[in-house]
């Protein structure tokens, strides 16, 4: 996640080894750079990325501390009736909140790519960086893997926390493939926080925006809550929820029940605002002016 100071000579070296991995490659177009040349565009710019995170430990916070805040918060404060809805208690709604919880980090990491994008703009950085003979794309490409990383991390984070509060793991290939769908599913909405990152005036502006779409979609959806306590109208809404699609698979992957066909749904969410989004944030960053 990038921040808005760094040190000089940090920055300095950045900006050299960028240039460095870009020697080979012809001023121009993205069409005109080979493949391999944006690839070690690429591996420079998530090099560049991570030593600003090293340098700004602040920066992983929220990766830290928000698998705990919210495990600790939903298991503690709404675990004994909502799970006795359940029919099991506190320790039901552990089993149900995690995989739940699993699927809403990808949409929060996905926000802070586009926080951290449009401070990168507004410092500069990026002017810096579109002065150099590197592939445009390769720019967004190591943001959106730096955010992975972090997704990563608070996962890992959240499934430890979890099992401290009685999360039972039991299916280790569906833990891993839970993991993989909400990486690739928070990958897709990563391009659409990038493209308000391009088109929104601050940093300010791309929290609103992402509250207004976030608060909606996380709770209109199964992560903390079953549906089928919901009003008519609602549980309509959650059916084409994405994020209502990516828990029950998750569920069903971790703990067991239906997958099959929130799995096939989410990965068309994916693939779908993908082919959409990427494009359009590509577009942006080579226009913006």
């Amino acid at each position: 996640m990038s921040t808005t100071t760094v040190a000089p000579s940090a920055e300095t070296a950045d900006a050299t080894e960028a240039a460095d991995a870009a020697e080979a490659a012809p001023a121009g177009a993205d069409a005109r750079i080979p493949l391999r040349a944006h690839l070690r565009h690429t591996g420079a710019l998530v090099r560049r990325n991570l030593l600003w995170i090293r340098q700004d430990p602040e920066s992983m916070f929220d990766a830290v501390l928000f698998p705990i805040v919210f495990t600790l918060l939903f298991v503690y404060v709404f675990g004994g009736s909502i799970g006795q809805s359940l029919g099991g208690g506190q320790d039901a709604y552990v089993q149900y909140i995690v995989p739940g919880l699993m699927a809403m980090m990808g949409m929060n990491m996905a926000q802070g790519v586009g926080t951290g994008f449009n401070q990168d703009f507004n410092t500069g950085v990026m002017d810096r960086f579109r002065s150099l003979p590197i592939g445009r794309g390769s720019v967004l490409f190591a943001k959106i893997a730096v955010e992975l990383v972090r997704m990563l991390i608070a996962t890992t984070i959240l499934l430890l926390v979890g099992v401290l509060v009685g999360f039972d793991i039991t299916r280790w290939a569906g833990l891993f493939a839970a993991v993989g769908l909400s990486v690739v599913f928070g990958s897709a909405l990563m391009w659409i926080f990038l493209t308000l990152g391009v088109v929104m005036k601050n940093a300010q502006s791309v929290q609103a925006m992402g509250f207004l779409v976030l608060m909606p979609l996380q709770f209109g959806s199964s992560i903390f809550a079953p549906v089928e306590s919901m009003p008519g109208w609602l549980q309509n809404f959650t059916a084409y929820n994405p994020l209502s699609s990516l828990a029950d698979a998750a569920r069903g992957l971790m703990v067991g029940g239906p997958v099959a066909h929130d799995l096939w749904l989410t990965l068309a969410w994916s693939v779908g605002i993908t082919a959409v989004m990427a494009p359009v944030a590509i577009h942006k960053f080579r226009t913006k002016t």
